[in-house]
C-alpha cells in the first residue's frame, strides 16, 4: 500500500513538473521571439489554433494598444487577419488586420469592417481608429503591426483570427471547418489573460453537422441498402415478399430523413447568402425532386402482370440507380465543402466499400443460384420430355395408334 502511495505521489509531483516545465517553455519562446524592427513588447500569448501569436504593450493613459500579430505556417500566397468583435463573437462583425502580398510582391496591410460571411475584406475604415498598420513576411510566416485607439472603458473584447488564399488579387474564403471554424476567443489588454476558443461548438456548425449526417445516412446510405436488398433478398423464394416490405421501409425512411437534411441545408443556405457551394446544392435539388416523383411512382405501382409493368420496372430501376450515384457523390461534394472533415470522408468511405464489397458477393452468389436453378429445372424438363416420348397421352398408354 505505501509503495502504491508513493508511486502515485511521485508520478503526480512528475507529470506536474512537465506541466509546469511545457508551460515555462511556451511563454519563454513567445517572450524570447526577437521581431526585426527591435520592437519590444509587454505582453504576449500564444493563441490556441492556427499556430499564431498575439504580442501587446496596453497604454492606459490614452487608451491605446500597440501589437503585433503573428500568423505562421503559412505560404506567401495566403492571406492573414486578425480583429476584435466589438459586440459579437466571431468573424462577422470583427474589425480586422489583413495582410497579403499582393501583386506587386509587396506586403500589402489594410483594415477591412466584417460585415457578412461572403467578405472577400475588403479596404475600409474600422469602429475605430488605428493610427498605424504594417506588416512584414519572413520564414513561412506573416507579422502584422499596428496602434489601435480602443473604445472607451473597455479593455476585454472578444477577437477572432484566420487566413486563406489569395486568388490573384481576390482574398477567397478560409476553410469552413476545423480549427479555422474554432478560431475566436477573448483578450484583456490590461491584465495579459485569453479566454475562450479553441473548443465551442456555433449553433450554425451544429447545423452542419446535422445537415451532413442526416444526408449522408439517407441518401448516402439507406438508399443503396434498400437497392441491395431489393435485389438480392428476392431471389430467394422464403424471403417474398418480405423484401418488398424491407426495401420500401429503407427507400422510405431514406427519403424521411434526406428530407429533414434537405431542409437543414436549405436553412443553412438562406442565413449564408454569401455562401454558396453550387454543384452540391444544385444536386442536392436534383435529389429532392427524383426522391419524390421514386415516391410518388410507387403508389402507381401497376400489378405484376399488367401490360405496363415492364415499363414501370425501366423508369424505377433507372430513376433508383440514378438517385443512389447522385446521392454517393453529393456527399463527397458536401464533405470536399466542408474541407476538412476527413475523419468523417473516410468513415463515410469505408461504410460505401464495405455496400460494393457486399453487393459484388451477392451479385457472385446470386449468379450462382440463379444458374443453378435453371439447370435443375432444365433437367426436370429433361426429364418429363422422355418420360412424355414414352408415355405421350398420359394414362393413355393402352390406347392404339
Amino acid at each position: 500500500m505505501n509503495n502504491l502511495l508513493t508511486t502515485l505521489l511521485f508520478s503526480s509531483i512528475l507529470i506536474s513538473t512537465l506541466f509546469s516545465t511545457s508551460s515555462y517553455a511556451q511563454t519563454q519562446n513567445c517572450s524570447a521571439f526577437a521581431f526585426r524592427n527591435n520592437q519590444i513588447f509587454a505582453t504576449c500569448n500564444a493563441l490556441p489554433l492556427l499556430n499564431s501569436v498575439l504580442h501587446w504593450s496596453y497604454h492606459p493613459d490614452n487608451h491605446t494598444v500597440d501589437l503585433a500579430y503573428r500568423h505562421g505556417g503559412v505560404p506567401n500566397t495566403d492571406w492573414v487577419a486578425w480583429g476584435l468583435n466589438i459586440d459579437g463573437t466571431m468573424m462577422v462583425g470583427s474589425q480586422c488586420l489583413v495582410a497579403f502580398r499582393n501583386s506587386s510582391g509587396e506586403i500589402h496591410a489594410y483594415t477591412s469592417p466584417v460585415s457578412s460571411y461572403g467578405t472577400q475584406l475588403a479596404e475600409g475604415p474600422l469602429s475605430f481608429n488605428v493610427p498605424r498598420i504594417g506588416a512584414e513576411y519572413s520564414n513561412n510566416e506573416f507579422i502584422i503591426f499596428a496602434t489601435l485607439e480602443l473604445p472607451a472603458g473597455r479593455t476585454s473584447f472578444n477577437q477572432a483570427w484566420q487566413n486563406g488564399a489569395v486568388s490573384g488579387q481576390a482574398l477567397t474564403a478560409h476553410v469552413q471547418s476545423g480549427d479555422n471554424m474554432r478560431s475566436f476567443g477573448s483578450v484583456d489588454f490590461a491584465n495579459g489573460e485569453l479566454g475562450g476558443g479553441g473548443s465551442s461548438v456555433t449553433s450554425r456548425q451544429r447545423r452542419r453537422n446535422v445537415h451532413g449526417v442526416l444526408n449522408a445516412v439517407s441518401w448516402g446510405v439507406l438508399m443503396p441498402m434498400g437497392a441491395v436488398f431489393a435485389r438480392y433478398l428476392k431471389v430467394f423464394k422464403a424471403a417474398n415478399p418480405a423484401w418488398f416490405y424491407i426495401h420500401v421501409a429503407c427507400q422510405t425512411s431514406a427519403y424521411i430523413v434526406g428530407v429533414a437534411g434537405w431542409g437543414t441545408g436549405l436553412k443553412l443556405g438562406s442565413d449564408s447568402t454569401d455562401i454558396e457551394f453550387t454543384t452540391h446544392r444544385n444536386i442536392g435539388i436534383t435529389l429532392f425532386c427524383l426522391g419524390t416523383l421514386q415516391v410518388f411512382a410507387l403508389l402507381l405501382r401497376p400489378k405484376p402482370d399488367h401490360k405496363y409493368r415492364l415499363y414501370w420496372n425501366i423508369y424505377h430501376h433507372a430513376v433508383g440507380y440514378a438517385v443512389i450515384g447522385l446521392s454517393i457523390a453529393n456527399v463527397f461534394e458536401g464533405f470536399d465543402a466542408l474541407n476538412g472533415q476527413k475523419n468523417w470522408k473516410r468513415a463515410y468511405t469505408g461504410v460505401i466499400i464495405a455496400i460494393g464489397a457486399i453487393a459484388v458477393l451477392l451479385e457472385a452468389f446470386t449468379w450462382f443460384i440463379v444458374i443453378k436453378r435453371k439447370k435443375t429445372d432444365s433437367n426436370k424438363h429433361t426429364q418429363n420430355g422422355t418420360n412424355g416420348t414414352v408415355n405421350p397421352y398420359g394414362n393413355g398408354t393402352h390406347q392404339q395408334a
